[in-house]
């Protein structure tokens, strides 16, 4: 069965975009002009992912994004917006968000990030895996918080979603170029040092002794794995 996304969004050129293109892709799409049609189609149809603007009329997507949290709701959401300060992405996490996308972005960066999502592992419940533990480590996708001993780790957005990618391949032997596309959403042919960057960052704040890594390990010429 072709999964169902649901748009909401209100600038009629790129819902028109989207929904072309997602259904090229073989999926099912609805869309919703304003934040209380939306609220009202995602909870009276099953979704299995929607693309949520973040600056809608009506009730905007922060505060549908919190409203289907608080009703139980678990479909993955994709924020879209043109805002680009970290403040506006945390909030977004926060809220329960699953991903979060800057306008203007490239249609083939939010195919990767629809398809990442789809692909993610489910609770029985349906909804994206909430919580995780790994040892001292543990990660709480909802809350978008990390803590290790029981101390709260400070992480950015993107250093978030890179653990999290993490976390959901567990043993796993990750290159930099699916990490580069399933995490930035960055084509196979980008050449960057942003995931090592990164890994750097994230062993600094996580692991005993970051020179020594026992948790994000190096695989040489392969890339990297969490042995969480």
């Amino acid at each position: 069965m072709n999964a169902k996304i649901l748009i909401v969004e209100d600038e009629t050129g790129l819902v028109t975009t989207l929904r072309d293109r997602l259904k090229k892709q073989g999926y099912a799409v609805s869309t919703a002009k304003d934040g209380n049609a939306g609220l009202d189609l995602a909870i009276g149809e099953h979704f299995d992912l929607i693309l949520l603007d973040l600056m809608l009329p009506g009730q905007n997507g922060l505060e549908v994004c919190q409203k289907l949290r608080e009703l139980g709701s678990s479909t993955p959401i994709l924020m879209l917006t043109a805002r680009r300060q970290t403040r506006d992405k945390v909030l977004g996490f926060k809220t329960g968000a699953d991903d979060y996308l800057t306008k203007p972005f490239q249609m083939a960066e939010l195919l990767a990030r629809v398809e990442a999502l789809l692909r993610r592992p489910r609770e029985a419940g349906g909804g994206v895996t909430a919580r995780y533990q790994f040892g001292p480590i543990h990660i709480d996708v909802r809350r978008m918080e990390v803590s290790r001993e029981g101390r709260a780790v400070e992480l950015s957005a993107k250093e978030f979603q890179l653990l999290r990618y993490f976390a959901e391949h567990p043993g796993a032997t990750l290159s930099r170029v699916e990490l580069l596309r399933e995490v930035w959403g960055y084509g196979a042919t980008t050449s960057t040092r942003t995931v090592d960057v990164h890994i750097a960052w994230l062993r600094q704040k996580l692991e005993e002794d970051p020179k020594t890594p026992l948790l994000i390990l190096t695989v040489v010429g392969a890339g990297y794995k969490f042995a969480g």
